[in-house]
C-alpha cells in the first residue's frame, strides 16, 4: 500500500453474480473501521463491519448516500 498507481484482484462474492455492475472499488485507508464509521456519520451505511482477510489486512463494505457500494481496506 505504500506503492502509487493501482491494483486488484477477481474474487467471488456470496450475494452478487458476475457481470453486470458487479465492479467493487475498495479504497487504501489507515483503519478501514474508522473510515467506515465516517460513511455513516455523513448519512451512508455499512454493509459489512471491519474483517479480517489474513495476511491482507481488513475490509469493511459500505454504502454511500446514493447507494452505491464500495470497499474500505487496511492493514491495522
Amino acid at each position: 500500500m505504500d506503492k502509487t498507481g493501482t491494483s486488484g484482484a477477481l474474487i467471488k462474492m456470496e450475494g452478487f453474480s458476475s457481470g453486470g455492475n458487479s465492479t467493487l472499488v475498495y479504497f487504501g485507508c489507515a483503519d478501514c473501521s474508522v473510515e467506515a464509521a465516517r460513511v455513516v456519520q455523513f448519512g451512508g451505511r455499512i454493509q459489512r463491519e471491519k474483517t479480517s482477510i489474513g495476511q491482507y489486512g481488513f475490509i469493511a463494505l459500505v454504502y454511500d448516500t446514493e447507494g452505491n457500494m464500495f470497499g474500505l481496506h487496511s492493514m491495522q
